[in-house]
């Protein structure tokens, strides 16, 4: 923790202000939405499918609109969408709390999905245009305030939870009030993100779409996205087949995330000193592949508690370290493939891309459960993910080594 403090402070403000603004934006988002499914059920009395919609409706107004978010961004300014957002969050997540007419909860969900679409790609891109040449370090120290959010955010909830879940609710919305107002004070307006004398919207879509070394990036990280998902779907179902129940998956989100925290900062120094980005995303992603051989060995090799946790376990762990090795250069990279002008654009289709990515995993990962029950073959899902893993690997090495994550050289004119 102290080398992530030196590094913190070694940023200036606008950069620090980001960093503490991801942390509240987890913290917020992880005190509410891990109990937002049984509150539905027993709160407002919804139907299993009406649930569903709800949460889906605000999962597809995230991800189905990062570009435009990340549009907006470089057209208007980071500052003014994150802000936005962030205001946007506190009312999805007060009509959270004070209603529980179906009408309202789905307003309340899409209006919470549209706020993430928003300021998440803006304040990547406004981190990457403050860092410069220092974005490598500046989004390991981000991670690690994410990971915080994620770590103190179900533990406040929880304890929240015993006053009711309106309380919850409105406790999240004031958060991203308060977030909302210190970037209206703090954050810097950067009037180069928002020249007046851009192209028509279509020209900018239709380089970031038309750039095939930024697409073939894009589709070979997407199963990076269908790997560290399984912390929601896979890893979850594992543990409570082991035996570990929700204390155990609890365990499971606790220590990826103290992983995080405690190691981000000098892993990445560590791999930057000694490997290209090339080098290090694609053994990160070949490290988060390599995470669920345990979990395939393990399907046929039956333990008794606690030893059956254990692949969970080493599984959690090494998708963690992978995924610290890989996330900085990752973002690093998307910066400087886009050029000067268009940051949120490419960060906001990548999000849009790594969407589809984590719903065919989840959709294959599910189907390959359903055969591996018909056949018997009990690890097919898992040696799924861990050739997933290492194809994505192979193809970012691919890349790499063909120069075709050049920086700098998709700069767009501004005539």
């Amino acid at each position: 923790m102290i080398a992530t403090l030196r590094q913190f402070r070694s940023f200036n403000r606008p950069i620090q202000l980001l960093q503490i603004n991801q942390a509240g934006i987890n913290l917020g988002f992880y005190m509410l939405m891990p109990y937002l499914a049984q509150h539905l059920a027993t709160g407002a009395g919804l139907a299993a499918w009406t649930i569903g919609l709800v949460l889906g409706l605000r999962n597809l107004s995230q991800q189905g609109l990062f570009l435009i978010g990340g549009t907006l961004a470089d057209r208007l300014g980071c500052k003014r969408v994150i802000m936005t957002g962030c205001a946007l969050r506190t009312l999805g997540f007060a009509l959270f709390g004070l209603s529980t007419a179906l009408p309202v909860l789905l307003a309340a969900a899409a209006v919470t999905g549209f706020a993430g679409a928003l300021f998440n790609p803006a304040a990547r891109a406004y981190l990457a245009r403050e860092a410069g040449e220092r974005k490598i370090e500046a989004f390991a120290v981000f991670n690690v305030f994410y990971q915080g959010g994620i770590l103190l955010g179900p533990l406040l909830g929880v304890v929240l939870l015993g006053s009711g879940f309106t309380v919850v609710c409105l406790s999240a919305a004031a958060i991203f009030a308060v977030l909302t107002l210190l970037q209206g004070m703090y954050l810097p307006e950067r009037r180069d993100a928002a020249a007046s004398d851009r192209p028509p919207v279509s020209r900018e879509w239709r380089q970031a779409f038309g750039d095939r070394a930024f697409l073939a990036f894009a589709a070979s990280m997407i199963a990076s996205y269908g790997l560290s998902y399984q912390m929601y779907l896979g890893l979850p179902l594992e543990m409570q087949r082991a035996g570990g129940g929700d204390l155990g998956v609890t365990a499971l989100y606790a220590l990826s995330a103290v992983l995080g925290i405690a190691g981000q900062v000098r892993l990445t120094a560590w791999c930057d000193r000694r490997w290209t980005r090339g080098q290090a995303m694609s053994r990160g992603l070949a490290l988060m592949g390599l995470s669920f051989a345990p979990m395939a060995v393990a399907a046929h090799v039956p333990f008794p508690w606690p030893w059956a946790a254990l692949p969970a376990v080493t599984c959690t762990l090494l998708l963690t370290v992978g995924t610290l090795v890989a996330y900085p250069f990752e973002m690093a990279t998307i910066a400087d493939m886009a050029g000067d002008r268009l940051v949120g654009t490419y960060y906001g289709l990548y999000n849009l891309l790594s969407g589809v990515g984590i719903l065919a995993g989840y959709l294959l990962f599910g189907a390959m459960i359903d055969v591996a029950r018909a056949s018997g073959w009990a690890g097919l899902p898992w040696l799924l993910l861990v050739t997933a893993g290492f194809a994505s690997a192979a193809a970012v090495r691919r890349l790499a080594k063909g120069n075709r994550l050049a920086i700098g050289s998709n700069t767009l004119a501004a005539t």
